[in-house]
């Protein structure tokens, strides 16, 4: 594994990755995370202003003061799950077009509990998936120690699977499971009219589909298509609220009514039936109702930062660099340099310090030695950013990576 691959195991996302601690001396912040934190409370101006450097307070402060937009003054408080949470899963059935949802502390525990159901309706327990997948990557080998699955990949091109891969391949599966967007790939989605063949190739293997949709939200612009129709694909959905709907936490997992109710029994049998989870509910359902109908501006903005980046390298001497995808598929994208990692995580930091403009977060080392990779998110702060106030920053941060 990966440097780069193994940052996801913390609680931190690399797109978020410039910090998410208290100010420290460097002694006691080995790895800088406080600093990275520090240097991202300063910044002025960045891409995306990641909850994670917000102080808790001032956090739960701002909820509380907006909890009155998604919840009635006098509703009561859950318990195991009704209330607040209810009208939650019943918000996102209606969103994917579904008949019921079932809420989840997790991704991992949503996704474990969907396969294993659909393991013991199909007969079958392996499932075809990417090999960069989240469960594959970023989860511990939870498939097979605690759920008993087993898993095999189409494809290992960085990008997902074909329909004649699907269809071509060589053992039997009960579960296609393709991820929308494949996040360590670099966010990439298929056309739509290859996911459709995709799932197509799928059904004719008599297998089931299930989508990771943890960042499903901002794929509509890229298919051209509304969640609704993009779901229908799908036999099961999950979706999550902490990554592009910038929620505390939490996750949905929507489908048939019958598959729904045999996965809340499992998720009780996982440890997922808790006693009380409204400030994530409320979370997730502001989430829906202000950040939701902004994703598709982020998108269309992400590519004129990607295309500003990519002149901004050339026009500084940059040796090599790669935006990748060239045209984001969604409002999140790789970028690749030629450096030491470090190197270039100083640089960051030093742009973000000195001139208070937060232009990228943290690098990690992939590929082979001396090639960086680090991910861009472009959210609300973004899109006040024009193509040369991107200039102007690639311009700083390059004037600091020693060369």
């Amino acid at each position: 594994m990966t440097a780069y691959e193994a940052e996801e195991e913390r609680p931190q996302d690399r797109t978020a990755a410039l910090g998410d601690g208290p100010t420290q001396d460097p002694q006691e912040d080995p790895d800088g995370r406080a600093r990275r934190s520090a240097a991202a409370r300063g910044a002025v101006r960045a891409l995306h202003r990641s909850p994670l450097v917000v102080p808790l307070a001032e956090r739960l402060s701002v909820l509380a003061a907006a909890a009155h937009e998604v919840v009635g003054p006098d509703d009561p408080t859950d318990v195991y799950g009704d209330a607040v949470v209810a009208t939650l899963e019943d918000e996102v059935a209606r969103l994917l077009g579904k008949e019921a949802a079932a809420f989840f502390p997790t991704g991992t525990m949503a996704q474990q509990v969907a396969l294993r159901c659909w393991a013991g309706r199909t007969g079958n327990a392996t499932v075809a998936l990417h090999p960069l997948a989240h469960p594959e990557v970023h989860e511990g080998d939870a498939f097979s120690v605690v759920s008993g699955l087993r898993t095999v990949h189409p494809t290992r091109e960085p990008r997902l699977p074909t329909a004649d891969e699907v269809r071509d391949f060589e053992e039997p599966f009960g579960t296609l499971m393709l991820e929308l967007p494949l996040r360590d790939a670099g966010f990439v989605l298929p056309t739509w009219e290859e996911l459709e063949e995709v799932v197509e190739a799928a059904r004719e293997r008599d297998a089931v589909v299930h989508f990771d949709g943890a960042r499903l939200w901002e794929c509509t612009p890229h298919f051209g298509r509304p969640l609704t129709e993009i779901a229908a694909l799908a036999d099961t959905v999950y979706v999550s609220f902490y990554k592009s709907l910038e929620g505390l936490s939490g996750a949905v997992l929507a489908g048939p009514r019958t598959l729904v109710e045999e996965a809340r029994v499992w998720r009780h049998r996982y440890g997922g039936q808790l006693f009380q989870q409204f400030p994530t509910a409320v979370s997730a359902l502001l989430g829906l109702k202000h950040t939701l109908p902004r994703l598709p501006d982020y998108v269309a903005h992400a590519r004129v930062v990607a295309d500003a980046l990519r002149e901004g390298f050339a026009a500084a001497g940059v040796p090599w660099s790669r935006v990748h995808p060239e045209q984001p598929h969604t409002h999140q994208f790789q970028v690749w340099l030629p450096y030491d990692s470090e190197v270039l995580t100083e640089a960051s930091l030093a742009q973000a310090e000195e001139t208070k403009t937060l232009l990228f977060g943290r690098w990690f080392p992939d590929g082979p030695p001396g090639l960086s990779v680090t991910e861009v998110t472009v959210t609300g702060a973004g899109l006040e950013w024009t193509a040369d106030d991107v200039n102007d920053a690639v311009a700083e941060f390059v004037r600091r990576i020693p060369r």
